[in-house]
């Protein structure tokens, strides 16, 4: 979700919630504590030198109970940062703390937002020696002739 699709959605809602991707709700008391651009320069284990720009959004609960972040102050927020830190429309990852720190994708399902899990992968497969994984096939999707029995030239035997 990018910073722009995420300003069209909360004019219509009437809470802002984030759940994680295992169903567990982020509690209604949280904080946005930061709204910011990180640009990450790196290098790959295969020599690419890579660049990535993201949104951060970070999600912090206090001992405010009674707090309730509505989607208006969210979209000030985001307009102050827009503003201040002349930040674009680039992707969004939200910093939130469960068991520990941990990054999330971010997506909304017509009703609340989802803090959706990031994997990590290697860039430069082709130079890491790892072989491509091989096409698995089950049987039944093999090509068959009329009769339900293997084709000549077919590669189903």
């Amino acid at each position: 979700m990018t910073l722009e699709q995420i300003k069209k959605i909360l004019p219509a809602l009437d809470n802002v919630e984030f759940q994680l991707e295992n169903g567990t709700f982020v509690p209604e008391h949280f904080h946005v504590t930061e709204i910011g651009m990180v640009t990450k320069n790196f290098i790959d284990c295969g020599g690419t030198i890579r660049k990535e720009e993201k949104i951060n959004f970070q999600l912090w609960n206090a001992d405010d109970f009674e707090h309730r972040l509505k989607p208006e102050k969210l979209l000030h927020i985001i307009t102050l940062s827009e503003e201040k830190l002349r930040i674009g429309d680039f992707e969004i990852e939200v910093e939130y703390q469960d068991s520990t720190i941990g990054k999330y994708d971010l997506e909304f399902n017509g009703k609340h937002f989802v803090l959706k899990n990031k994997l990590t992968a290697c860039l430069a497969q082709d130079a890491c020696g790892i072989p491509p994984q091989k096409q698995k096939l089950s049987l039944s999707e093999l090509s068959k002739n009329e009769e339900g029995r293997c084709a000549p030239n077919s590669g189903c035997c």
